[in-house]
């Protein structure tokens, strides 16, 4: 049975152009951890078919943008991903389709504003990929998220990345280690010749990346540069 009373199921798969669920699965791909901790209900959050997602948008992004960008290295493509499913990008994606309307959510998570909460929002995006995943396979997971996502895609063509080297990283490491990354200016000189800094990126007492620049936030880039680099070779030798 579902949890709450169900929303017009068969108009939301209308609208995100996907055929219909399991009413279980749907359900759980709806369902806030907020509902669960209120009602007691014996079912699960979405919180495992986010995370399943995730993945999932992860591959085919990085395909796509693979296939669009022949000539991009591997830095540039980790910012591109990295513009394209960052959260708000998701959650702008799940607003257009109205999911924030279907999200079974707890009493207090809905007085706050919960329908239209960016994490939320975004959370629930990567739950329907990760359910229709679950339900119909890697083909048409892809589908669906190149439909969602078209006009972020095509932004992207038109304009470029939005997202810097250290906004990038930024995204990174959160999903990876959930704590933002350190940069600590190791050497500066500020006489003679002219402005020298040195700045490490340093995240959980680790040091990914180490830039030098005329100015703090010139190193600070190109040490996110070279960590970004780094993460991404590390990712591709089964890191």
């Amino acid at each position: 049975m579902p949890l709450a009373p169900p929303p017009a199921y068969d108009d939301l798969m209308e609208r995100l152009g996907v055929k219909p669920l399991p009413e279980d699965l749907l359900d759980q791909a709806l369902t806030h951890a907020s509902y669960l901790n209120e009602s007691g209900a014996d079912t699960q959050s979405n919180e495992r078919l986010e995370f399943l997602g995730d993945s999932v948008l992860g591959m085919v992004v990085a395909h796509e943008l693979f296939s669009l960008y022949p000539d991009a290295g591997e830095g540039e493509l980790t910012r591109m991903r990295a513009d394209i499913v960052r959260g708000t990008a998701l959650a702008a994606a799940a607003a257009r389709m109205g999911l924030g309307e279907h999200l079974i959510l707890g009493r207090g998570e809905e007085a706050a504003g919960g329908r239209t909460r960016e994490r939320n929002l975004a959370g629930v995006m990567e739950a329907m990929v990760g359910a229709v995943y679950r339900a119909q396979g890697y083909r048409a997971a892809r589908s669906f998220i190149l439909r969602l996502l078209g006009p972020e895609l095509a932004r992207l063509q038109k304009e470029g990345s939005q997202l810097d080297a250290k906004s990038s990283l930024q995204h990174v490491v959160q999903a990876r280690w959930h704590e933002p990354p350190d940069y600590v200016t190791v050497e500066e000189e500020t006489g003679g010749a002219g402005r020298r800094f040195i700045v490490e990126v340093r995240v959980a007492g680790n040091t990914l990346g180490r830039g030098e620049g005329a100015s703090k936030r010139e190193a600070q880039q190109r040490a996110a540069e070279q960590a970004v680099d780094a993460l991404t070779k590390n990712a591709g030798a089964g890191d």
